[in-house]
């Protein structure tokens, strides 16, 4: 038995040797990483929580393109900006597919934009996103991200110690309302729990990690959710049920609504009239059930993930928060709230939003690219189907642009000549044609909240029973995006006059933005 295993193992470490030197096309070789070991490939020398971590480390030993493996998955992980443009945006007809997830069908994402493979049914779903969330179209939504900026402060003041749930809502709220023309709770809504619940379980399902382990053992979703180490399956059934959820309350919302003709102008309002009068195959209503669903869930975990790092680096960083508030202060005074016309004059604020998206990037992998065909570059055998990373946390950490780039340093995006620098940190919304289709609303939704607190509270460590300050310490989230765990924090008035009153007056001042 012993002299079957040793020759079972001696061909594993043959048949890897022959699989990682026989990839070659023209004389290429695949690009360099570290030795993977027979069957398990790069498995154990991964960072489980924080993947992006090991492969900064592996990027800054192999370059700026790595090559590894976790199980029988292939990735190629890409560490600088100026890689991930030239192959995701100017070779983007290659790779603008997303790879082959285990986890895809039976954890009932397959619904997902985001990880929907590139083809006509993607470009229904792009169509109906860019529509509502297009450049112009974000502009029109600046009254309801301030009107909902307004709603923040008031709850953050009635009940600063939740502020966490805040920010979800908050950032559900804004999204919300441009989808399904839906007008959350302050606290504990219906439907804002639908979508928390469900991008829990999708951050803890897509990973290639995970996608790895339930494509080897695909035998582990067959078993009773009875049975004892049936993990996989038991979290596969909540996360479909889940999702189904995500996808059907919202719109059938919207459906009421409009056979009650109390329905407002929405994505999916709007989308109903123009495309569904004549489609006798179901396909644009499933597609317009689908695309609004991804966006929901997707922008509602990524803005209030961002809004979390905002909050963290103003308490560490008071001279930061200090600075700004002066800026804010000279801009609008004490008598009004700012608003979007104020933004231009007000730089240093715009470098926080920047310096937070590049501080700690909440999706520091990205959403996988896969290959559609084999390529070359520089040298280096790209196989078809390979998973390729934008290591966003490596970019974040290039310390050519970004001197210690650990630090929290608004300053950096200011020019020598003391105005913004172009750098917006673009690759905080991925690359190419998979690029965040709302990123503009995104953008404007971070800097409206992030403005707003600043203008009316202080951010600051807990206190304990003698008032000596507390230190915090920060835990992060793993899976496809990262955020601080929930951490104390205590939140005041700049001003001691500031009560629900003053702040209704002073919101009923902008009421005419």
């Amino acid at each position: 038995m012993l002299v079957v295993l040793s020759a079972f193992l001696a061909a594993l470490v043959v048949v890897n040797f022959v699989y990682r030197n026989t990839k070659k096309k023209k004389g290429a070789s695949l690009p360099p990483g570290p030795r993977p070991l027979p069957l398990l490939g790069n498995v154990i020398g991964v960072k489980a929580d924080e993947p992006w971590i090991t492969y900064t480390e592996w990027n800054d030993t192999y370059g700026d393109i790595i090559y590894t493996r976790f199980l029988g998955q292939e990735i190629v992980v890409l560490g600088s900006e100026e890689t991930a443009k030239t192959l995701l945006e100017r070779r983007s007809s290659n790779y603008s597919d997303r790879p082959f997830f285990a986890v895809v069908k039976p954890y009932g994402l397959a619904f997902s934009s985001a990880f929907m493979h590139y083809g006509d049914r993607w470009r229904l779903h792009r169509r109906l996103l860019h529509q509502a969330l297009r450049p112009d179209a974000a502009i029109k939504v600046h009254p309801l991200q301030l009107r909902k900026a307004r709603q923040l402060l008031v709850d953050l003041l009635n009940a600063p110690e939740d502020f966490v749930a805040h920010l979800a809502t908050h950032s559900s709220a804004i999204i919300m309302d441009i989808v399904y023309g839906y007008e959350t709770s302050p606290r504990n809504d219906p439907i804002v729990t639908v979508a928390e619940r469900a991008m829990k379980s999708l951050v803890r399902a897509m990973t290639p990690q995970k996608s790895a382990v339930v494509s080897t053992f695909w035998f582990l979703l067959s078993l009773p959710p009875w049975f004892p180490g049936a993990t996989l399956k038991r979290e596969a059934m909540l996360s479909r049920a889940y999702n189904n959820d995500l996808i059907e309350i919202p719109y059938q919302y919207v459906r009421s609504s409009m056979a009650a003709g109390t329905a407002g102008s929405s994505m999916v309002a709007d989308c109903i009239h123009r495309f569904t009068s004549n489609d006798e195959t179901g396909t644009f209503e499933k597609a317009i059930k689908e695309s609004s669903a991804t966006a929901f869930g997707a922008a509602s975990e990524t803005t209030s993930s961002t809004l979390l790092v905002f909050v963290l680096t103003m308490i560490h960083h008071p001279q930061v928060q200090e600075r700004a508030q002066s800026e804010i202060d000279s801009v609008v005074g004490s008598r009004r709230l700012p608003n979007f016309a104020d933004r231009p004059s007000m730089p240093y604020m715009e470098a926080i939003l920047r310096e937070t998206l590049r501080w700690h990037p909440v999706v520091p992998l990205g959403v996988p690219h896969a290959t559609g065909k084999t390529d070359v570059f520089e040298g280096y055998y790209i196989p078809k189907g390979a998973t390729i990373l934008a290591n966003t946390w490596a970019m974040s950490r290039n310390e050519a642009k970004y001197p210690n780039p650990s630090e929290f340093r608004p300053e950096r995006f200011f020019s020598p000549n003391g105005e913004l620098n172009d750098d917006k940190v673009s690759f905080a919304f991925g690359f190419g044609r998979r690029i965040c289709v709302g990123r503009h609303v995104a953008d404007a939704s971070l800097w409206s909240a992030m403005v707003s607190m600043l203008a009316i509270f202080k951010f600051t460590k807990p206190l304990d029973d003698t008032g000596r300050e507390i230190d915090i310490q920060v835990q992060w989230t793993s899976g496809v995006t990262s955020h601080p765990v929930p951490f104390p924090c205590r939140i005041v008035p700049r001003a001691p006059a500031m009560n629900p009153e003053e702040l209704g007056r002073l919101i009923a001042n902008n009421s005419d933005e």
